[in-house]
């Protein structure tokens, strides 16, 4: 790779929008359901799933549940989006409130 595409490629990452907000992971063959708030949602799938396949995940039930189950019987959804922020404690408090509002909604364990 090139320099100047190289620059460009790094810069685009760092100028790219970030979407926080809350998510859902469900096992079908259990009916159990967790949510968990995340500050880049595009990322947060990728290293629940990580965490999972190397046995290192740091919930319990969920962690079980999977070696359990198998991966074929997860899924993972976006509940919610919330607005960009530009304060870091206004965006922190009202994505630990709609956790709240969300694990309740979906009689969920929170993570």
């Amino acid at each position: 790779m090139r320099t100047e595409d190289r620059k460009a490629a790094v810069s685009a990452y760092k100028e790219r929008e970030v979407e926080s907000g809350i998510y859902a992971v469900r096992c079908k063959a259990s009916g159990e359901v967790w949510v968990g708030s995340a500050s880049d949602l595009s990322k947060i799938q990728n290293r629940l799933w990580f965490t999972l396949r190397q046995g290192t995940n740091t919930h319990r039930s969920l962690q079980s549940t999977w070696n359990a189950h198998g991966a074929e019987a997860f899924s993972f959804e976006i509940v919610e989006r919330l607005e960009a922020e530009e304060i870091g404690y206004v965006r922190d408090r009202m994505m630990k409130e709609r956790l709240i509002h969300w694990a309740e909604q979906l009689r969920a364990v929170r993570i």
